[in-house]
């Protein structure tokens, strides 16, 4: 048996340990960066393992250190393990018990095969030359979990080896069962939330003529923004304006003072991203002022563009080719225009974010539900090929 072929039989073996946590992970969803119940699940499987556990001061986050035989450099593992705010409609036997939250991004799959990635790793610390930092993060979902987590310290979790390198799995239903998806440079986009106020003045619907009516002026600005990306936005740098939410009026026969817009913008790169936000601003406000209105703009910055490190995508591709054979290690041609806080980690440190295809056997990837779905079902049946990538990515950094 191959070192490949007995690390994806190890986590086989040990796949029911990781589908039990996950599923008492998805029966008890947490949102935000204060998940108490999640934390302690968590502690509790990292509590039979030769693993220094601290956890954080601003957060529920966690962080394990397993110390190899050898002295060598420090590799991180990511998994988050916030849900979203949104009711599971699944009719899963292990469907979420808490109201209005669901893990229908799959964050308790990345925990749950964080920790079978520890179980493995510990059992092999002999062969291990370094460390690996375990980062167990709260509030991916838009609460800049990963930042606070570096404010902290995480990097330096080995004071005499900061981290070098990092890994993190995401799991989606785009992609089929086991597969591992990866490209290098950007793999995912920055994203920033705006907000529009249009003021005008008020009146009666009947004599608009006497009034500075916002509605036609939101409505201008929202076609504005779309021709503004088409014509002033290059296609190999793309970016994404989306408008989400017009809110305006009381009734029918009112004209209201003052209409309000906000939505988000995804780009792929940083100077592509000071450019859009500063295009959406000028948009909006020169149009309110060619109809004698003022419009007020705000950002509301995001996460920046998840970055591959060309080096480490080449060695997941490798790395999944090898230990799942070469059908299951898909290079992704585009990048996705959604966003993640892993960006963060791979601003400070070369590393690599992969999608673990997860769609049910009986769905077709690109029409099965999606991540952030309130109907979306996770193939667990891929959960044994994620805990042996986290593994495997951290046996290649760390054995001489």
């Amino acid at each position: 048996m191959t070192d490949d072929t007995a690390l994806l039989a190890a986590a086989r073996a040990d796949a029911d340990r990781t589908v039990d946590l996950r599923r008492r992970l998805h029966r008890r969803p947490e949102v935000g960066l204060q998940l108490p119940e999640t934390q302690a699940m968590v502690l509790e499987a990292f509590a039979d393992l030769p693993v220094e556990v601290t956890t954080g001061r601003s957060t529920s986050s966690v962080v394990g250190v397993l110390r190899g035989a050898r002295p060598g450099p420090t590799y991180l593992l990511r998994g988050d393990m916030d849900a979203l705010p949104l009711q599971e409609d699944t009719g899963l036997d292990f469907a979420s018990e808490i109201p209005g939250a669901m893990h229908a991004c799959g964050h308790d799959t990345h925990v749950a095969m964080l920790l079978g990635a520890a179980r493995l790793l510990a059992d092999r610390r002999d062969e291990l030359a370094g460390q690996v930092v375990f980062m167990v993060q709260p509030g991916e979902e838009g609460h800049h979990g990963a930042r606070f987590m570096l404010e902290e310290g995480l990097l330096d979790a080995v004071p005499e080896a900061p981290v070098s390198g990092a890994f993190a799995l995401h799991i989606s239903t785009s992609f089929p069962t086991g597969t591992i998806n990866v490209r290098p440079g950007p793999m995912m986009a920055a994203a920033d939330h705006f907000r529009i106020t249009m003021r005008g003045a008020g009146g009666h619907a009947s004599t608009p003529h006497v009034t500075a009516d916002p509605v036609p002026v939101a409505a201008e600005i929202v076609l504005a923004l779309q021709s503004m990306v088409t014509r002033r936005v290059d296609v190999f740098d793309p970016a994404v304006v989306t408008v989400g939410h017009i809110s305006a009026g009381t009734t029918n026969n009112i004209i209201p003072a003052t209409a309000f817009l906000e939505g988000t913008i995804r780009t792929l790169s940083a100077e592509r991203r000071a450019d859009v936000v500063a295009r959406v601003q000028r948009v909006a406000e020169h149009v309110a002022a060619a109809h004698e209105l003022v419009a007020e703009f705000e950002r509301v910055e995001g996460y920046p563009v998840t970055v591959n490190d060309a080096v480490v995508a080449g060695q997941v591709e490798s790395v999944a080719a090898g230990l799942l054979g070469p059908a299951m290690s898909l290079p992704m041609v585009d990048p996705l225009m959604g966003a993640e806080d892993f960006s963060y980690v791979l601003e400070r440190v070369p590393g690599a974010m992969a999608f673990l295809g997860a769609c049910p056997p009986d769905l077709v990837p690109d029409q099965s539900p999606g991540n952030h779905s309130n109907l979306v079902v996770f193939d667990e049946a891929a959960l044994p090929a994620g805990v042996a990538m986290y593994t495997a990515m951290a046996l290649a950094a760390l054995t001489p």
